[in-house]
């Protein structure tokens, strides 16, 4: 769900957090326009305004019982919007990151492939799970960790991303990921 459709159109706390994200051109090669969020951070009150906003379009929904964050930048933000809303955190791991038993998803990237892993006795069959993470670019990250939660039992009530690049919304309005 983008922003400006749910009820934050004109919002001045978007364009703020848009401002403060730096972009880097070719990173992590050619052709990538890096969204960097590092500088996102580096301002408390546009850190503040970013949690909060997922934190009230979450707060009281009542069903939300994990939010699950996608390394590593998820990991900025799902912690404390789990903490909010009185969920508990499910990291979602590169592969070989967590000891123990875990279930894994493969998935591509723009540039190149990746899997994402969570220990198996993290999420229960029925709970309700937000994900989080920074961007959607191909939204193939996303997908996996849909996959990945579904595999267990879980339910994906939403994705939620700080950064929706604008050529992505086309291809997710007509089908793409959840």
């Amino acid at each position: 769900m983008y922003a400006a459709e749910n009820g934050l159109k004109g919002d001045p706390r978007l364009e703020a957090i848009s401002n403060t994200i730096r972009v880097i051109p070719h990173f992590p090669k050619p052709g990538i326009m890096f969204q960097d969020i590092s500088t996102l951070f580096l301002n408390h009150k546009v850190f503040k305004d970013t949690l909060d906003i997922f934190i009230d379009r979450y707060k009281h929904m009542g069903c939300i019982s994990l939010v699950a964050g996608v390394e590593a930048r998820g990991f900025m933000f799902g912690p404390s919007i789990a903490l909010a809303i009185g969920a508990k955190f499910v990291p979602l791991r590169k592969h070989g990151k967590l000891p123990g038993k875990v279930v894994c998803e493969c998935y591509e990237l723009e540039y190149g492939k990746d899997c994402l892993e969570m220990h198996v006795d993290a999420v229960q069959a029925g709970d309700k799970a937000v994900v989080i993470d920074d961007l959607i670019a191909t939204g193939g990250t996303l997908s996996a960790a849909i996959k990945l939660l579904e595999s267990v039992g879980a339910e994906v009530v939403e994705c939620a991303c700080v950064i929706g690049l604008p050529e992505v919304k086309a291809s997710l309005h007509t089908g793409g990921a959840k």
